[in-house]
């Protein structure tokens, strides 16, 4: 007989929360592919003798917005990288007490992340900065990120929480 398979899968708003921000992080792979293809078609492109200006531009903002995208997916999913070998031989409870300080730290993090480039977009939009060759307004690239950055805080919420109730549990 085959044990039963639990569903692990989050409802209500960590459930919509967790989708949307495995929709996104998606979102940040599909730039990455189209970063690729940008940059093979300028590869291409320059080996018959047409121009593609431009390219280190989007390939800069493009990577950038695609690398903040992965950081909620990363948060939720328990993907950051940790130190497992101080807790190797730890007690159930103090790793989840190691989960909840790792929470919290994300949280802190992706706030102050949140405020600061908040600040950098401000700073750009202010200063009407853009890229040298399109003369794209540099702050249009913040614009994701931040929102990537609202959805690590909002991620790194919901693993707070997750790990603070495996605390109280007892680590279980």
């Amino acid at each position: 007989m085959e044990a039963p398979v639990l569903d692990t899968r989050r409802t209500g708003w960590t459930g919509a929360a967790e989708r949307l921000i495995n929709f996104w992080s998606l979102m940040g792979g599909v730039m990455v592919v189209a970063v690729v293809l940008m940059n093979v078609w300028a590869v291409v492109a320059s080996i018959l003798g047409i121009p593609f200006g431009g390219d280190f531009e989007l390939t800069q903002m493009g990577i950038a917005i695609a690398a903040f995208a992965f950081l909620p997916y990363c948060q939720i999913t328990g993907g950051n990288v940790t130190a497992d070998i101080f807790t190797a031989r730890a007690s159930q409870f103090w790793v989840s007490v190691f989960a909840l300080a790792a929470s919290i730290v994300a949280l802190l993090f992706g706030l102050l992340l949140l405020y600061s480039m908040y600040g950098g977009m401000l700073s750009q939009r202010q200063y009407n900065y853009t890229t040298a060759i399109l003369q794209i307004p540099i702050w249009w690239a913040y614009l994701p990120c931040l929102f990537s950055l609202v959805l690590l805080a909002v991620a790194s919420l919901i693993t707070l929480l997750d790990n603070l109730g495996k605390t109280v549990r007892g680590g279980t």
